[in-house]
């Protein structure tokens, strides 16, 4: 298998359980009520914990540089 093709793989893997997460968090928002926002953010501390156990430290580290560095590119595009 290629590098490109692995890489591929991986990216639709990784859409995957996005779209899985995204739809448990959706129902965790809207069951929590006004609690909304709060759940959000201890979603992310949950999924970085479990992440960790899941996976390692520079793992998870590397995954959250990647992940604020898009998220200062859209904040870069929404005030142009």
């Amino acid at each position: 298998m290629s590098k490109d093709s692995t890489n591929q793989t991986a990216e639709a893997l990784f859409e995957k359980a996005l779209s899985v997460a995204e739809k448990h968090l959706e129902a965790a928002i809207k069951e929590g009520g006004v609690l909304g926002p709060y759940i959000a953010v201890a979603m992310i501390e949950a999924a970085v914990n479990t992440a960790v156990d899941e996976t390692s430290h520079e793992d998870v580290i590397d995954m959250l540089r990647d992940l604020a560095a898009q998220i200062e590119a859209d904040a870069d595009e929404s005030e142009d």
